[in-house]
């Protein structure tokens, strides 16, 4: 007896499966501007690449005689892909059906992908536009899961100490799908078409009293600035193509390192722009991304968080093909002083080269910690603490350039154990930047002058001489005093004396 019933049953699934919500739901989804989940993923991975797990399931509809009628596919879509050659695990939920809010199927496969991307260990990429539950439950049984039943939570946390984990929000993402989107590596948001809310407008009228649009609730103006996620792009395209950019820089899992690539830059490329962007004038802003830029692999640089936490830029690179954590302050922000979400920013990223074992470059221009009212509301000095204790922690490589200031405990953080320090003839650095000491220790002596802004000028300036840099390189206090376009150079060399010591920091289990 043929099985050829069972068998076309299969592939009838299989086919209304790949119809998702339906021609009206995919319509739906495309008046809206935005990709269907399936539309999403062929634009991130290789053609053809995409290897689906879990095609059948979902609800099934039987007719009176028991043969299938329709199927309604779990709304959540997952399985292994190709990202320029490399394979990673890739889902999300299916916004088409019931909005994305999991069916039962659906929340099975979602809490699977991260076992998936345990059990491979390989990268895992998370495509976000859904609700979490719905007070009308999901059509399922309706016990609550047992007391002894692992928590959906563990394999989430475990992704993130194994495996890079990147997340996309790409519609409007809330409950469950929000918590998941934020625990990642890296998260980016389409700044068109995407919102992350705890709790969407009318849950939130209804409890707050506040009458608000998605967009001003939880929009990109809001999300990118605040830390909630990494970055905002300016469509989908956009945020699917900043996932592909950083994956280029992680390794598959902590248990290899990051992969070189063939760099054409100059080990020796020497830029002329160093050795004057830094003013004279020690009060005047220059751009220190543009230093950034002239030091690592040309057009590597890839920046993560820059609308929140501004003072601090971080984001990853490449020097001589070797991916490396770029961190440096932006001094026309607040002068470059480290806030507390400035803080909160840079303890992440160090966290993140810790635990895929990426030496990190420091490009040193830190007054030190912020100060004011407002600073101290926001517990300033507790993060900035963590973040100099993170620091202190690591054990990844550290190259720290002096660049100009460096000051109070706040520059603690910029100097990883047994860092290699080059200083510039523009470093200066001690407990306290000039202005604010000499204001400090010499005041009486500044109010009994006869010109007391002349006098204030005077000891300014003569105790900026003893913060110079020449006296640190003659006591062995920084490794070189450079010229700075001798930087890329000089970071060149110390990438080819590290590389060897990185294996060292794979997890011993691994080898």
């Amino acid at each position: 007896m043929s099985w050829e019933n069972e068998i076309n049953d299969i592939y009838r699934r299989r086919e209304l499966a790949r119809q998702q919500g339906g021609e009206a739901g995919i319509a739906r989804q495309h008046a809206k501007g935005r990709l269907t989940l399936r539309e999403r993923i062929d634009a991130l991975v290789d053609t053809d690449s995409f290897d689906e797990i879990g095609r059948g399931a979902g609800a099934p509809e039987h007719g009176p005689n028991g043969e299938l009628t329709g199927f309604t596919p779990a709304n959540f879509v997952l399985g292994f892909a190709r990202i320029d050659g490399r394979r990673v695990i890739v889902g999300g939920e299916d916004f088409t059906i019931k909005g994305g809010s999991p069916s039962p199927a659906g929340l099975r496969k979602s809490v699977y992908t991260e076992d998936l991307a345990l059990q491979y260990k390989l990268p895992l990429v998370r495509l976000h536009e859904g609700a979490g539950g719905s007070v009308g439950g999901s059509g399922g049984p309706s016990l609550p899961a047992p007391v002894f039943a692992p928590s959906r939570f563990r394999s989430v946390a475990q992704t993130l100490k194994q495996v890079p984990v990147a997340s996309a929000a790409l519609g409007a993402v809330a409950g469950l799908p929000a918590a998941r989107l934020v625990a990642s590596h890296f998260s980016v948001m389409s700044e068109t078409t995407a919102q992350i809310l705890v709790a969407g407008p009318k849950v939130v009228e209804r409890a707050m009293g506040e009458k608000l649009s998605k967009e001003a609730l939880g929009g990109a103006g809001v999300h990118a600035r605040n830390g909630t996620v990494d970055n905002g792009a300016p469509d989908e395209q956009g945020a699917l193509d900043q996932i592909k950019r950083f994956l280029a820089f992680m390794p598959d899992n902590v248990h290899q390192l990051a992969p070189v690539r063939p760099c054409d830059d100059p080990v020796d490329r020497a830029e002329d722009l160093l050795a004057d962007i830094v003013p004279r004038e020690r009060r005047r802003a220059y751009d220190m991304r543009r230093v950034l830029q002239a030091v690592v692999d040309l057009n590597s640089f890839f920046e993560i968080g820059r609308g929140y936490g501004r003072s601090q830029i971080t984001g990853l690179a490449r020097l001589n093909g070797q991916p490396v954590g770029v961190w440096g302050n932006d001094c026309r922000h607040l002068a470059g002083s480290m806030t507390a979400d400035g803080a909160q920013k840079a303890q992440r990223f160090i966290e993140l080269c810790e635990t895929f074992h990426l030496p990190i470059i420091a490009f040193v221009d830190e007054p030190g910690f912020m100060i004011g009212s407002q600073a101290e509301q926001d517990s300033t000095i507790r993060h900035g603490a963590r973040t100099v204790l993170a620091a202190a922690s690591s054990t990844v490589p550290w190259a720290s350039v002096m660049v100009r200031k460096s000051f109070g405990v706040a520059q603690a953080a910029h100097y990883g154990p047994e860092a290699y320090v080059l200083a510039w003839p523009s470093a200066e650095s001690g407990p306290l930047p000039v202005e604010g000491g000499v204001a400090v220790a010499f005041h009486r002596e500044i109010a009994a002058a006869e010109d007391p802004d002349a006098k204030r000028r005077e000891l300014e300036e003569m105790l900026a001489q003893r913060q110079s840099p020449f006296p640190r390189a003659e006591a062995l206090a920084v490794h070189e005093l450079i010229d700075p376009r001798e930087t890329r150079p000089m970071l060149c060399r110390w990438i080819d004396r590290v590389q060897p010591l990185l294996p060292q920091l794979i997890p011993p289990a691994a080898r």
